[in-house]
């Protein structure tokens, strides 16, 4: 068959295929063309799911009659104009494929009015056929009307779903673009019932559009985040890790305003979460990075849906040391107290944890305060073998860590020990209520923390073997381990290239030289080809000092004194990470005193 030259209708109908998957593709592409002209209020009409009709008004600036033809022909766009323009691309469309696609397999209206002029005009498409411009009343603006979508394609009809299924897909994208757009109002109504509203002018951070999208429990256990730092800036919400979720269904990532799915910064907020979350479940963030458009490639699948970094290694380190910051905070007893911090990534001393609670002391207290340091020293003892470091190493005179009467004001967040309850759990009196912890879980955890800052003091020593080892590996992975010998030997591997397919290694991390080096090797290659970097030995060293830690730790049963207790509970508040043990499980949960009474009925 000889080459020839397709029909512009089937060309469109090929590029639909890429961008115009389901009714929510099409929602999307008209949209994000309603935002970048400017529109303050979007309105959204769909019936059967988007199948029969979808039809999105906006108060933009409008198009130009003469414009309106090229609107709906390939490659036509007022949003680049040379390469330069498309590699720093800061509007949401730019490929000027979307309007041709989907009028390709749609009844296609398009109605777009300017500010100057003296009516609106109209031009139908009906299967890619482009019909004449028409006068017409309209506001200033554009409405475009999208009915039976793919008509004219009966196979791609066919791998619709459900109306139901199809309008779910709509209305979780309009509420991903919510979150990203807090300043424009949204409506969305179905079968001429109206569904959903997202008021306009506001801010995400002020209006309660958190609280509107993913739910009062989300914007209860969120972390503000905000940290710029190499030209990058990360801003926006991580949920604590008591908060989790089944299926990644509220993750959200927005790469300069653009709603994307990356692969790297998915894997950065899975390695800051990595201690603290337990198996199986999955964090919930909404997260904005901002870096100038020349370092981002938005140019990379026609749906836009992806991205490519030019320093990914940067924004993977920059990703995973923000999150890891804010996590390491998530303090035992702190509550919401995180969260109100607008920067909350500056690590705060331990003093901070005492000095909230713990006022001047009077002369005349200095004999009981004696008491009490004496006490609260022998319960360190007694669960930690010495005094802890930094803490009550100035006798009397350091005042911080004296404990108030139960009806002080100065009741430090965990409270003060009341009772152990079958062994296994600490009940404590705190200003608000009543204190559970999980004795277990938290010791483990705050051992765990003491284990790994001593060994990050003292970095990853190398173990040489006595006899060196070969390793066959792909050529791929030899190239790689050549390139990058010295991150390899950064993490405790003494590695040499053998030849095309093979590693010669004669050196490995001291704490792991008992486990399977080569297996771990050959992952800590694949790390390198895929992120650029590993943090596989880490994760294998915290893995054993885990271990460590719950055998280390205080058991079920072991009948703890009340300043062993108090000890404990002053430890947790020191620690980071300490609301989660190693596995994720929690270690602590607080009953408010109004909840309380509930139970019994008082006051009612």
């Amino acid at each position: 068959m000889r080459i020839r030259q397709l029909p512009e209708t089937l060309a469109n109908q090929i590029a639909a295929g890429e961008v115009v998957e389901r009714p929510a593709s099409v929602v999307k592409e008209l949209v994000e063309n309603a935002l970048d002209a400017g529109a303050g209020r979007v309105d959204i009409e769909l019936e059967e799911g988007g199948v029969r009709l979808i039809r999105v008004r906006d108060d933009g600036g409008g198009i130009p009659p003469d414009d309106l033809p090229l609107a709906v022909s390939r490659h036509a766009t007022s949003k680049i104009a040379s390469l330069d323009d498309l590699e720093a691309v800061a509007t949401l469309g730019f490929r000027g494929e979307a309007l041709p696609s989907i009028a390709s397999v749609s009844r296609f209206l398009l109605v777009s009015r300017t500010a100057d002029a003296a009516h609106a005009s109209a031009l139908a498409v009906e299967g890619g056929q482009v019909g004449d411009l028409e006068p017409k009343s309209h506001p200033t603006g554009t409405t475009v009307e999208v009915r039976d979508l793919f008509y004219n394609v009966p196979a791609r009809r066919k791998f619709l779903r459900a109306e139901r299924t199809e309008l779910g897909h709509v209305e979780d994208w309009l509420r991903s673009l919510a979150l990203a757009r807090p300043d424009v109002e949204l409506r969305i109504s179905h079968n001429g019932k109206p569904l959903r509203r997202y008021r306009g002018g506001g801010s995400l951070f002020e209006d309660g559009r958190l609280e509107e999208t993913l739910g009062a429990e989300f914007a209860r256990q969120a972390l503000r985040i905000d940290h710029s730092a190499a030209g990058l800036r990360l801003s926006g919400w991580i949920a604590r890790p008591a908060y989790s979720r089944a299926s990644a269904d509220q993750q959200h990532l927005y790469v300069n305003g653009r709603a994307v799915r990356d692969r790297s910064i998915s894997h950065a907020v899975k390695q800051a979460y990595a201690d603290v979350m337990y198996h199986g479940r999955q964090p919930a963030y909404v997260l904005f990075l901002e870096l100038d458009p020349t370092r981002v490639d938005v140019n990379v699948h026609p749906a836009k849906h992806e991205v490519r970094f030019r320093d990914g290694r940067l924004l993977h380190e920059f990703v995973y040391r923000t999150l890891q910051g804010a996590l390491a905070d998530t303090r035992a007893g702190l509550g919401a107290a995180v969260a109100s911090e607008a920067s909350s990534l500056q690590p705060l001393p331990a003093s901070a944890f005492s000095a909230s609670w713990a006022g001047p002391v009077e002369p005349r207290e200095q004999s009981n305060l004696a008491l009490r340091v004496d006490e609260l020293r022998a319960g360190y003892a007694a669960l930690y073998g010495a005094a802890a470091p930094g803490v009550l190493a100035g006798g009397a005179a350091g005042a911080s860590p004296a404990m108030p009467d139960a009806d002080d004001q100065g009741i430090p967040p965990l409270g003060f020990a009341l009772a152990q309850l079958h062994g296994i759990y600490i009940l404590s009196q705190a200003a608000d209520g009543l204190v559970v912890v999980d004795m277990h879980a938290a010791h483990e955890r705050i051992g765990y923390e003491k284990l790994k800052a001593a060994h990050d003091s003292e970095g990853l020593r190398m173990q040489p073997l006595l006899v060196p080892q070969t390793v066959a590996v792909a050529e791929r992975e030899a190239d790689i381990a050549q390139r990058e010998a010295a991150v390899l030997a950064d993490l405790g591997f003494d590695v040499s290239r053998a030849g095309p397919q093979s590693l010669l290694l004669r050196g490995v991390p001291a704490l792991l030289a008992q486990g399977d080096t080569e297996a771990l090797l050959r992952d800590v290659l694949a790390d390198l080809r895929e992120h650029g970097h590993s943090r596989r030995v880490r994760s294998a060293r915290d893995e054993l000092l885990s271990t460590m830690a719950c055998h280390g730790s205080v058991r079920a049963n072991r009948r703890l004194t009340v300043p062993e207790m108090n000890a404990l509970l002053r430890q947790m508040e020191e620690t980071e990470r300490s609301g989660q043990c190693n596995h994720g499980r929690p270690t602590w949960t607080r009953f408010g005193l109004a909840e309380i009474d509930r139970w019994f009925m008082r006051g009612r």
